[in-house]
């Protein structure tokens, strides 16, 4: 069986399987800081205020369904800020490794780019598992420093590590 996946923007039909996605990782990773799994209403107003300032929102969708998301939203919310973009992306269980995280990061890119923005951060908890920074390294993103023991989360202190790419040079 021929599995075909494609990158496209999100619509409202998505925001169930997303909020799963991120629900396995807030209830079963350090991958996030988030605690307790938001629920369908804080999805639809992220989804809303992520679109309503004119940034991409994507989903990887294979064969009918969604197999990760990504999307950029302002680093931090002070206005000095507002050419910064922090990136995010999701992969469905079982669907890691498959070059999705790939398609949808180089997507993400793309868009960004086409925007006023002028650098992406990458902030990633540091679980042991290099695949992410290697991710973002692949697209450019270079190291720019480690937080150290800032989350706690299941019983163990978190460093997050810190990427990025400037989208102007």
């Amino acid at each position: 069986m021929c599995l075909m996946t494609k990158v496209r923007a999100l619509v409202e039909t998505d925001l169930p399987a997303i909020a799963g996605i991120y629900a396995h990782y807030v209830t079963g990773t350090v991958t996030t800081f988030d605690e307790t799994p938001p629920g369908l209403d804080d999805w639809r107003a992220k989804a809303a205020g992520i679109t309503e300032a004119g940034l991409p929102f994507l989903v990887a969708e294979t064969d009918g369904q969604v197999a990760g998301y990504a999307y950029v939203s302002q680093y931090r919310p002070k206005a000095a800020y507002r050419h910064t973009l922090e990136d995010t992306i999701y992969l469905a269980p079982g669907r890691t490794g498959k070059g999705l995280g790939r398609l949808l990061l180089g997507e993400l890119i793309d868009r960004a780019a086409r925007t006023e923005a002028r650098q992406i951060v990458a902030v990633i908890a540091d679980s042991g598992d290099p695949a992410s920074a290697r991710l973002h390294e692949k697209f450019g993103f270079e190291p720019s420093g480690r937080l150290k023991a800032v989350g706690f989360k299941h019983g163990r202190w978190v460093d997050t590590v810190l990427m990025q790419l400037d989208l102007k040079s």
